[in-house]
């Protein structure tokens, strides 16, 4: 496995992390409305370098209709864009098996994210931990509150799991996750908000890192899931890829706030 000569994940243990998410699809950026109506947004590789340049401290890739047959096309733009990052990069979407994450960290991705794959076959988190050490296993968890109680959903939010949300993070935690990407479903999209109530619950849980996950609109939202939440990071995409958010205006107005950012 590579060396990653890459900056570390936060400075002195503490800064707030900053995480734009591109959906790929054919080896294409795209944007979309709840799955549907996806639309080419670019190359992945060249507004990943743009995120970098804004100060971006990590970047998400989710390969959005993953199957083996694509994922060679992965395997090249995990290459390309590792020639062209000096911050941490994860990649997700259809990774189910140890030669999957090894293909793609070999060829220079930070970390790999699982989720229905996971929910499928939860050993596959002890397998990858102990195959590549807990700091490359990032879980990511589309949750969703169904008649009082917070559902896992899997194949992109549309297949809902009798998996208590909760109850998975936890146990995930135990096998070995490194971290959480929690999506609230609910907030997804709406550009209202993270759901700061479920964040700083799941985050009083457990002792591993969270990124939070739908709802950001504002740079505000932002100011407050770190405050009310105590999340580890917050990941967005439209709000960036449209321009709405600058990340250097985020991060300053976030300093303004007290909360530690890298500038």
């Amino acid at each position: 496995m590579k060396q990653s000569t890459k900056l570390p994940l936060t400075s002195g243990g503490l800064s707030k992390r900053i995480i734009p998410c591109l959906d790929v699809k054919d080896g294409r950026t795209v944007k979309g409305v709840n799955f549907v109506d996806l639309r080419d947004a670019g190359d992945p590789v060249e507004l990943a370098a743009q995120y970098a340049q804004q100060g971006a401290d990590e970047l998400v890739f989710l390969d959005i209709t993953a199957t083996h047959e694509r994922r060679k096309t992965m395997i090249e733009m995990v290459k390309a864009v590792a020639r062209q990052l000096n911050i941490p990069f994860t990649i997700g979407g259809g990774i189910s098996e140890i030669a999957d994450a090894e293909a793609l960290l070999n060829a220079g991705a930070d970390k790999i994210s699982i989720n229905s794959a996971a929910v499928r076959n939860p050993q596959l988190i002890e397998d990858l931990a102990k195959a590549f050490g807990v700091q490359f296993v990032v879980l990511a968890v589309d949750t969703k509150h169904i008649d009082g109680k917070n559902r896992v959903h899997l194949n992109g939010g549309r297949l809902m799991t009798e998996l208590e949300t909760e109850d998975w993070i936890k146990r995930a935690e135990n096998l070995g996750a490194g971290e959480i990407l929690l999506t609230s479903m609910d907030h997804d999209g709406t550009k209202q908000g993270f759901d700061c109530d479920l964040l700083d619950k799941i985050n009083k849980m457990i002792n591993i890192p969270i990124i939070a996950s739908g709802g950001a609109g504002k740079i505000e939202h932002f100011t407050t899931v770190f405050q009310q939440a105590g999340v580890d990071a917050a990941l967005a995409a439209s709000v960036f890829h449209y321009g709405e958010i600058l990340i250097p205006d985020l991060k300053q107005e976030l300093k303004k706030h007290d909360i530690p950012v890298r500038l």
